[in-house]
């Protein structure tokens, strides 16, 4: 009968059995750490290969340096003038219209009567009627009789729908006679600008005291003044002319509308107004009517200037050119007072009459 024995212990395990329990134990660490290892370097590897998602955009200006290392800012190519407009360079202004007309003879009207030599200032009123500003503007002496003016002088500065006086000093001539300086108005550049339809205006005045048939200085009242015979007939020359242009016959001239005409001059010149109704109130009717003039039809026109300039200013108006054209008319009173201290110096009056 077999001996018993109690059970194995550590202490009663053989060394040899021990010792190789031990490196079983340890053989098996090294392969858990080993597998550790590889498992490791294996997820590595696939972080290293995995290609990364898109990056976001990247917004770069010129203040603000890259974020990573090595990224490159794109060339900025300089705007062009037609990308963006340099605020600092100033732009091409709209081109403006540049008109103007004339509108007055502020002093010394057309024929007005001077001694030789003497010393005068024209002013004219002129008006812009364009959309420019008048800035370096001038008018210049351009042809006729100079009386010492400049070649040019400037404008002042003036503003669309405004009007400017210009004013030159003048010198009448030493001999007698009727003298006429044309000047124009240029712009900046040099360039004429035309008053409407006139390419010019002018300055027109007469030297002496018996010129051109004027008749000897008269007075009424307080009020100088002269007249001018042939002038009158100059002008009834030309009435009845334009009136055969077109087929009229020509008209005669009756004393009464003469009466008429040369009073209501006479009040206008020495009176400084220019219009149909009398200083007293007084209408056409009633001035033919005072003078003895019994046909009941008839016309009245009103001008200043020469003969000439009286035509110009009928052909303008279509009612005043219809008058003188006026087929019922037949007879004719024309009426010319002059008169220096007056805003338009000579004065028409012209009333036509008939059955």
């Amino acid at each position: 009968m077999p001996t018993w024995q109690p059970p194995h212990t550590a202490a009663t395990t053989p060394w040899f059995l021990g010792a190789r329990k031990k490196n079983r134990m340890t053989d098996t660490r090294k392969i858990t750490l080993a597998l550790f290892l590889l498992l490791l370097l294996t997820a590595c590897v696939k972080v290293s290969g995995e290609t990364p998602p898109a990056a976001p955009v990247l917004f770069v200006t010129s203040t603000l340096p890259p974020t990573k290392p090595g990224l490159t800012l794109p060339t900025q190519i300089p705007p062009t003038a037609s990308q963006m407009s340099d605020p600092l360079i100033p732009t091409a202004t709209p081109s403006c219209r540049d008109e103007a007309v004339f509108i007055e003879d502020v002093t010394y009207p057309d024929n007005t009567r001077l001694t030789a030599g003497e010393k005068f200032t024209k002013t004219w009123k002129i008006q812009n009627t364009g959309t420019c500003t008048w800035t370096g503007y001038t008018i210049a002496f351009v042809s006729g009789d100079k009386m010492e003016a400049p070649n040019s002088l400037p404008v002042p500065e003036t503003k669309a729908n405004s009007t400017v006086d210009v004013s030159i000093d003048l010198l009448a001539p030493s001999d007698d006679g009727a003298y006429t300086g044309n000047f124009e108005l240029r712009d900046a550049e040099g360039e004429s600008l035309p008053l409407g339809t006139e390419p010019t205006f002018w300055v027109k005045i007469i030297v002496g005291e018996d010129t051109a048939g004027a008749s000897a200085e008269q007075t009424t009242g307080n009020c100088t003044y002269t007249e001018n015979p042939e002038y009158v007939q100059t002008l009834i020359d030309l009435i009845n002319q334009a009136r055969a242009d077109v087929g009229r016959p020509a008209l005669t001239v009756n004393a009464h509308l003469t009466a008429t005409a040369r009073a209501h001059s006479l009040d206008m010149a020495c009176n400084n107004f220019m219009k149909h109704s009398g200083s007293d109130g007084s209408w056409t009717g009633d001035r033919v009517s005072s003078a003895g003039y019994t046909d009941p039809y008839y016309l009245e026109v009103l001008a200043i200037g020469l003969p000439q300039d009286a035509m110009n200013q009928w052909r303008i108006e279509k009612a005043d050119w219809s008058a003188v054209l006026n087929s019922r008319v037949t007879e004719i009173g024309v009426g010319y007072v002059f008169s220096k201290f007056s805003a338009y110096g000579g004065y028409w009056t012209v009333v036509m009459g008939g059955p």
